[in-house]
């Protein structure tokens, strides 16, 4: 059937199937993470760590389920208590958040103040869910000692803390009958603390890195949990898609995140054992296994480029772009380069377009050329395939005369935009996980680039300019069929950007605009040297008129000096 099909229509056919790939693939069938192997630890640590398994909050009133009474590792309800102003032992306050520590010695509640990272309802964002297990969550493997330490509360040196730009230092403390638990936490006013965890006696410990924050998540976006582990090699297992118990050793960082914001924890020694679990809902949950005096640093709040680099360049790696990371970052540092110079992201964003566009302008420019030759010798293939008809043989060796004789490439005008496929991507995953973006405006009625535009104003214009383009653009449809989906790919675009990202609309919508100026170009281009063409001709059939008018006059020139000699003889 492919060998049936014309150039132009195995074009359609590439830029129909690359569009549905872009807006149902990515959703319905995300990449399988590849699997890590097992760390190789020794076998009672192997066996310790098997009845150590964890499952994410059931409600108060829920049972604890056969299987976690088989495993020996249950969540008790005091464990899983919601947040709320009785059990809170820490508050501290900056100007763009409020921290609490619980009276289990974990990290209950951050509240971002800032209205730029509010909900849609116009709350402040909450990065820790209110149920759950939570940063600095700690679990013993003995279940006496667990259960204990469950029900004794935690106690402070503090419970009001104001974090201006100096660092606080706060010590909880929690006596058990035979054990006491220290958590030494030195919390810093850009979102990371360090932590110290001590233990009177060794015993057999676990600390959770808590679940994901549940803020922001659009189409397309990937929330769960991350390892980032010193071979550069990243694991991302996605919330629904955790399977079994994965251990990894040589970790950097560990991360639960959702688009914009996660929770991290670094700064790990070598041959600490990272473990992820799946939850009842197949998400993922993360821990490790502590020593008796365990130092490890954390962070909790937006996944701000600067603010990460700053605190500790390693932890960059946890901002995620998915398949098209190779080409994502060095983007996002160009555009993060270009904001420096523009001092607004929109701007940063529309000059990012133009320079894609420049390099990848000979790449376009070839394609729209060999387009139009395509579209130059149509009527001539058209021709050799009714002369042949019933004969794919002839006719597929006459029609590649053709091309090799006109100089056109049936591939010419596919192959470069497959090519500039992967580039989309990798910008989509830029702006769509561009936290930067959040409350930032561009002009006019675009004040947050990281939201869909309320008035609908520039995905309409994004889809005018398509359909422009469109007109723009040389083809020579034989099937009625795939010129009415083509023609109908703008409508379709414009209904899935309504609700993408403003800036994300806007790097279509300037992309749009310098191709319709490209295609102008070329278009221009074609129509002028066919003019030239036919003035060539017009001025060679005059040349070779005049030529004939000298020639039979000096015919009738000789024919009479002839006759002239003739009569004189």
């Amino acid at each position: 059937m492919l060998e049936k099909m014309t150039a132009n229509q195995r074009l359609i056919l590439a830029v129909t199937l690359a569009s549905l790939f872009f807006v149902v693939y990515t959703t319905i069938f995300p990449p399988e993470q590849p699997e890590v192997a097992q760390t190789n630890i020794d076998n009672v640590a192997v066996s310790n760590i098997n009845k150590a398994s964890t499952y994410s909050q059931v409600s108060n009133t829920t049972e604890v389920s056969t299987i976690e009474n088989k495993v020996g590792h249950k969540i008790s309800n005091k464990e899983n208590m919601a947040t709320n102003d009785s059990n809170t032992l820490i508050t501290i306050t900056h100007d763009d958040y409020i921290l609490k520590i619980d009276t289990l010695g974990r990290i209950s509640s951050k509240e971002l103040l800032q209205e730029k990272y509010n909900d849609e309802d116009g709350n402040h964002a909450q990065l820790i869910p209110e149920n759950g297990t939570k940063p600095l969550f700690i679990r013993f493997l003995d279940s006496k000692l667990n259960e204990e330490a469950a029900k004794v509360a935690y106690t402070t040196n503090v419970s009001k803390i104001n974090l201006e730009n100096d660092a606080q230092k706060v010590i909880l403390t929690q006596q058990l009958s035979n054990i006491t638990i220290t958590k030494e936490l030195t919390i810093y006013a850009d979102g990371h603390y360090d932590a110290k965890v001590s233990l009177s006696e060794d015993k057999r410990y676990f600390i959770y890195l808590g679940q994901r924050p549940q803020v922001t998540e659009q189409m397309m976006t990937v929330s769960g949990a991350m390892v980032y582990t010193d071979d550069d090699m990243v694991t991302i297992v996605e919330d629904g898609d955790a399977e079994g118990r994965k251990t990894f050793s040589g970790v950097e960082l560990i991360s639960a995140f959702d688009q914009y914001s996660a929770s991290i924890m670094y700064g790990f020694s070598k041959d600490t054992n990272i473990i992820i679990e799946r939850d009842r809902e197949d998400n993922p949950v993360v821990y490790f296994e502590a020593m008796q005096n365990m130092y490890f640093n954390g962070y909790i709040g937006q996944k701000r480029y600067r603010t990460l680099h700053d605190i500790n360049p390693v932890l960059t790696n946890a901002i995620e772009y998915g398949w098209f990371t190779f080409a994502s970052k060095p983007l996002f540092q160009l555009l993060l380069w270009l904001h420096g110079i523009f001092g607004n992201w929109g701007w940063a964003i529309i000059a990012l377009t133009i320079i894609i566009r420049g390099v990848l302008y000979p790449l376009t420019y070839k394609g729209m050329v060999s387009m139009q030759k395509l579209k130059a010798i149509a009527p001539q293939v058209k021709a050799v395939q009714a002369k042949y008809k019933g004969d794919p043989q002839r006719v597929n060796a006459a029609v590649m005369d053709l091309y090799k004789k006109h100089g056109a490439n049936p591939l010419g005008g596919c192959l470069p935009m497959l090519l500039q496929i992967p580039v989309f991507f990798a910008i989509y995953r830029v702006l769509l996980n561009a936290v930067e973006l959040q409350g930032a405006p561009w002009m006019f009625w675009i004040q947050d680039l990281s939201r869909m535009d309320s008035t609908f104003i520039l995905p309409i214009l994004m889809g005018a300019s398509m359909y422009y383009q469109q007109k723009l653009t040389p083809n020579n449809f034989t099937d009625p069929m795939q010129e009415k989906i083509f023609k109908y790919l703008p409508v379709v675009f414009t209904f899935f950007f309504l609700t993408f990202p403003s800036g994300l609309v806007l790097y279509w919508f300037i992309n749009n605009m310098f191709s319709i100026g490209q295609q102008f170009i070329v278009n221009q281009q074609f129509k002028n040297a066919k003019e030239a063409e036919i003035a060539t001709a017009k001025d060679s059939e005059k040349s070779e008129k005049s030529e004939s008018v000298e020639k039979v006059k000096e015919i009738k020139k000789v024919k009479k000096v002839e006759k002239a000699e003739k009569k004189d003889d």
